[in-house]
């Protein structure tokens, strides 16, 4: 990969646009001081990613834009182009070239392209780091960069060299690991918060999904008891009706027989002229009493048998009385309570068992005094009965010599009405039973609808339950105690609500929830351990690229050193940090390493002259620092050569015999990297293929010349 050219447009002096094209493996520029030869060195520097004002010789990013002459207005924007040769795709990009450009505005915005597409500098520094081209800048080396190296600190000097080595972008993914790293901690510290805070939710909704769970246990059991309770009810009512229409039928019949014959008799004994008129109207008027007094027993009668219907009605079974007398279900569903006229869906919360059961046990008394008041009254009317049945037998005495021719009729006619007197009876004790029916199919069509209320549609489907066989006639009392098991029930799902959809939807939704942040959790600490394993490849792998880089460092450096200085020794050493000293330590004058304060190494630089007595960098002269930095600094390119490398007066504190040492160092140095040499040094820009020489007039803007070498020489002077 070679460099191709440079194009500059408002930046610093470059008012214009130029271009600088590097078809030579060593191209010097050269102008006087001030011209703005530097300014290449620093276009390059800012182009590929330079984020210090400081190193750039700016305070301020508009420092960086031609800030106008007396023949040149100032611009608002500034762009520096870098175009490198891609043929044989170092770059990870399909193009045979790549331009990477960078553009500021007055307002300070920055903006970077690669091929002219919009990039972010992240994309830059990633490109440039696959071919050694840090942001640390090690490959743009100034007069006063020469120097820094020597004077940085063992960690500032091993970071140099690190970027030096192309191990940069390692440190770079090591960083982004440890950010990414910090952030995957702290996401794992907010689900674990958020997970701790359901967790009590998610307790207590499962508490509530058990009671859900009995409800539901106790509304299968609940339906299971309704469809046999149902089919039972429902037969006993089929075969009660049946009864019925027998007890009625008959009777009917015959009594519709009896009224038509009686009707007949009557007729013919209301036509006897024979007899006493007096006689034979108080015989009628005594057999209108006796008939109404029949009338009035039967009815009483019929009381005493509703008044019994009643109490036993009342008396099966205290929740049922509840139910039945308490409790109503409107035309809504809804349930209503006959005690205070509302809607009180859990009225067993609202009305006292032992309140409902005196309520009870007063009703039932006093139907029971009722029933004791009306067979009172029976028995009188029986008594008064015997009284007119013995004062008609007196009449008829009376009157039976004149009626014999119509005895017969009479005799038929009393009989006729006693038998329909015990027909009316019988019908009397059938309407009873129908009254009774009525109340109880009443009472199994309201226990459908609550059913379908707390057990749902399925409860009410018993039409094909099968009744265990040989339990066909199973005594009432257990189809009641049956009952009383389903009041049970329902008291205790009321007791418990009917929300348990809402609260299985919550469980799910938070349950769900919870193992979501499970897996977060877990997912998080698998990529947490994936991350710290990284960062530990990453720092073994740049510990060993290192150390072996300082070896091959350390042999070029050995090879510049001596060439500089006709022999002597330098080497850079790796050293940890010496912990503070203690009493005992100064006293015996001895330091010992403390590796639990810092477990990376650090980089030292020894040297040995030659025929002088110095080693250590504190005792070099200037000249002597000059050489010794620019010795490690071409050995550092030359173990990991980067593109190109731009030398900016490295060479000025260089006398003749020394330039020319570095006059051969340098085209040695060619033949792996690019050298752009900004430079006074005729030595150096003798080596030079191509020369560029800067100028400035009295406008302030920069301008490139094509000049011959003599030319060049004599503008340096």
């Amino acid at each position: 990969m070679n460099l191709k050219r440079l194009e500059l447009l408002g930046f610093k002096s470059f008012a214009k646009k130029t271009v600088l094209d590097f078809e030579s493996s060593i191209t010097s520029i050269v102008g006087p001081n001030g011209s703005g030869k530097s300014n290449v060195a620093e276009a390059f520097r800012w182009a590929l990613g330079e984020q210090s004002l400081k190193s750039l010789r700016g305070k301020r990013g508009e420092d960086l834009i031609f800030n106008g002459s007396a023949g040149h207005p100032k611009l608002n924007h500034a762009s520096v182009e870098v175009v490198f040769d891609n043929k044989q795709r170092q770059f990870a990009l399909d193009f045979d070239e790549v331009a990477v450009s960078r553009h500021i505005y007055r307002d300070g915005t920055n903006e970077y392209f690669i091929n002219g597409t919009k990039v972010r500098l992240k994309d830059v520094i990633e490109l440039l780091s696959a071919v050694s081209l840090g942001v640390s800048s090690h490959h743009i080396i100034s007069q006063g960069e020469a120097d820094r190296i020597l004077n940085a600190n063992m960690y500032e000097r091993r970071e140099m060299i690190e970027d030096a080595l192309g191990l940069k972008v390692f440190q770079y993914k090591k960083e982004e690991s440890e950010k990414k790293l910090e952030k995957t901690r702290e996401n794992i510290k907010e689900v674990e918060s958020l997970r701790r805070e359901i967790a009590p939710h998610l307790r207590f909704l499962r508490k509530q999904i058990e009671q859900v769970k009995k409800a539901e246990e106790m509304r299968a059991e609940l339906v299971a008891i309704y469809k046999e309770y149902f089919k039972r009810e429902e037969n006993y009512l089929t075969q009660f009706k049946q009864l019925l229409i027998k007890e009625k039928g008959d009777p009917e019949t015959k009594l519709q027989t009896i009224e038509t014959e009686i009707s007949r008799l009557s007729a013919i004994l209301s036509s006897a002229n024979t007899a006493d008129p007096s006689k034979i109207s108080r015989l009628r008027e005594l057999d209108s009493n006796i008939f109404e007094i029949r009338n009035k027993k039967n009815n009483l009668e019929r009381e005493i048998g509703k008044l019994d219907a009643l109490i036993e009605i009342k008396s099966v079974s205290d929740d049922k009385g509840r139910n039945d007398r308490n409790i109503r279900v409107n035309e809504k569903g809804e349930r209503i309570c006959l005690y205070c006229a509302q809607v009180v869906p859990r009225v067993v919360d609202e009305v006292r068992e032992d309140e409902l059961r005196q309520a009870r046990e007063k009703e039932v008394s006093e139907i029971r005094i009722r029933r004791d008041e009306v067979e009172k009254m029976i028995h009188s009317l029986h008594e008064s009965e015997a009284r007119v049945l013995a004062e008609m037998d007196t009449v008829r005495a009376g009157i039976e010599s004149k009626k014999d021719e119509f005895r017969d009729s009479e005799r038929m006619l009393y009989e006729l009405r006693a038998e329909k007197s015990n027909l009316m009876s019988l019908l009397n004790s059938a309407r009873t039973k129908e009254e009774k029916f009525n109340m109880e199919e009443g009472a199994f069509k309201m226990e459908q609808t609550e059913a379908v209320v707390l057990a749902g549609r399925e409860a009410v489907n018993f039409r094909d339950f099968i009744i265990p066989a040989g339990t066909e006639n199973e005594p009432r009392v257990i189809q009641e105690e049956r009952r009383r098991k389903i009041e049970r029930i329902k008291i205790r799902l009321e007791d418990m609500g009917n929300s348990g959809e809402d609260v299985l939807k919550e469980y799910n939704e938070t349950e769900e929830r919870d193992r979501f942040l499970e897996k977060e959790i877990a997912d998080l600490m698998s990529s947490a351990e994936g991350l710290e394993s990284l960062m530990v490849e990453l720092s073994e792998k740049v510990n060993t690229e290192f150390k072996k880089g300082v070896e091959k460092i350390n042999k070029q450096f050995q090879e510049y050193f001596s060439l500089m200085f006709g022999g002597g020794s330098a080497e850079l050493v790796l050293v940890l940090p010496m912990k503070k000293k203690s009493a005992e330590e100064v006293a015996l004058g001895v330091s010992i390493p403390d590796e639990d304060e810092n477990k990376e190494e650090g980089v030292d630089i020894n040297v040995n002259l030659p025929r002088k007595k110095i080693k250590g960098l504190q005792m070099l002269s200037g000249g002597e620092r000059a050489l010794t930095s620019i010795a490690l600094l071409f050995a550092v390119s030359q173990v990991n050569p980067p593109p190109f490398l731009i030398l900016d007066e490295t060479d000025a504190a260089l006398d003749e015999s020394n330039s020319k040492k570095y006059g051969d160092m340098i085209e040695n140095l060619s033949k792996i990297s690019q050298l752009i040499v900004v430079t006074h040094n005729r030595e150096t820009m003798s080596r030079a293929g191509i020369l560029y020489g800067v100028t400035m007039g009295g406008d302030g803007v920069s301008r490139l010349l094509s000049i011959k070498f003599d030319e060049a020489v004599r503008i340096a002077k």
